[in-house]
């Protein structure tokens, strides 16, 4: 895995500076109430670090899926001001417009509106990047959960900033992963859940270069079972890749669970049996690993010295199918391996059984961690390297 250099706020000078900040603050509400205030944590370091040099801060984020273009009040980033204010202990007032942002004084934060309530964001109209540049002297990419979308207020608004650079939050999770894939220390171990192996075959087919061995959950391990010759009964599974997981499987080691919690139905109220993998009925479908498989991948985790885990490998919203999660979650927080969890069911799953203070480091991405994972290149991080390069060169020449 390699990362190009990109300017870090280390390098830049905020001083009476008026700094825009692109923060992933799409955070999960309920009738206007904040459930989880997981992302806005994240991103307060990155804006005091500005304010307390004496910044300008404007932040700004896009939450849920209104139509671009239209005001939606149900979308409205108004509950993240009242907790953004709560947190940095300071008036967070709720920009409309843009051009407010000329209003906001030295040493204040303010926050703009719903970027996908302006015309232009998902698109990367540069018409729109450029009215967001306007508005700062320099540009802090921050949102690491959007970093893999090439929209104006992640993308476009970098390629015209007069200084742009990566947020402590952004920075920190880039060197996480890196040092999780570019040179992990041995032996490392990738755990990835999931409901379809075609949802992560570039991850599978990225970490087989990678990994010692993969732990493979959910869906996708049941068309690895079913790869390895054994019967899945009525178990979702995807029988057109069976043949590119008995591929996979022969580039690394993935190993096939002895046991299988089973269900006649999925319901939250369905009775989970725990059968041998060899003895699963045709009208029976698997929903979670089983207690012997469970102790065995945990025991295996002992001698890891790096854990990538991305996915629960059960049905762990339904209790009775979440043992084999909270096994091999806990497994991985009382080890002394480098661990890093990411995707919104790992987080789901972290928070659920209590295992973030032993985890070594947890993602707030999602589909732009598994692109990192996969190899891709993340436009967000793409131009920030691009100006970083320019940036470089520009003091190369003004030294000569």
């Amino acid at each position: 895995m390699k990362l190009t250099p990109i300017t870090a706020m280390s390098d830049l000078d905020f001083c009476s500076k008026r700094v825009l900040i692109r923060a992933d603050l799409n955070v999960p509400l309920v009738n206007g109430t904040i459930t989880s205030d997981t992302r806005i944590r994240a991103t307060i370091p990155t804006i005091s670090g500005a304010v307390e040099q004496g910044a300008s801060v404007v932040v700004m984020s896009h939450l849920g899926r209104p139509s671009e273009g239209h005001i939606d009040p149900e979308a409205s980033l108004a509950p993240v001001a009242e907790r953004l204010a709560e947190l940095l202990k300071t008036p967070v007032p709720l920009l409309a417009d843009l051009e407010q942002a000329e209003g906001v004084a030295r040493g204040q934060v303010a926050l703009l509106e719903n970027v996908r309530f302006f015309t232009g964001e998902k698109s990367d109209a540069d018409e729109l990047a450029q009215r967001m540049a306007a508005t700062c002297d320099v540009f802090v990419m921050d949102a690491f959960g959007t970093a893999h979308r090439a929209q104006a207020s992640t993308h476009g608004v970098a390629k015209f900033a007069s200084e742009v650079c990566a947020g402590l939050l952004l920075d920190a999770e880039l060197r996480a992963i890196k040092q999780a894939l570019a040179q992990p220390v041995r032996p490392m171990v990738a755990i990835i859940g999931g409901a379809k192996v075609s949802t992560k075959l570039e991850v599978l087919g990225s970490l087989a270069n990678v990994a010692d061995r993969i732990i493979v959950g959910g869906g996708i391990a049941n068309t690895f079972i079913a790869a390895a010759g054994y019967s899945v009964g009525s178990s979702l599974f995807e029988a057109d890749l069976v043949d590119t997981a008995r591929g996979i499987a022969e580039q690394v080691d993935i190993p096939i669970p002895v046991d299988v919690m089973v269900a006649g139905e999925f319901a939250p109220d369905a009775v989970g049996v725990v059968k041998a993998i060899d003895d699963v009925a045709d009208d029976e479908m698997i929903l979670d690993i089983g207690p012997v498989t469970a102790r065995a991948w945990a025991e295996s985790l002992i001698d890891a010295r790096t854990i990538m885990w991305n996915g629960p490998v059960g049905v762990f919203e339904f209790p009775q199918f979440g043992q084999g999660t909270k096994v091999l979650g806990e497994a991985i927080a009382a080890s002394s391996a480098y661990s890093i969890a990411g995707g919104g069911d790992t987080l789901a799953a972290v928070e659920q059984f209590d295992l973030a203070k032993g985890i070594s480091y947890i993602s707030t991405g999602g589909g732009a961690f598994l692109e990192l994972v996969e190899g891709k290149i993340l436009p967000a991080v793409k131009v920030l390297g691009d100006r970083c390069a320019k940036r470089n060169l520009n003091q190369q020449s003004t030294v000569q």
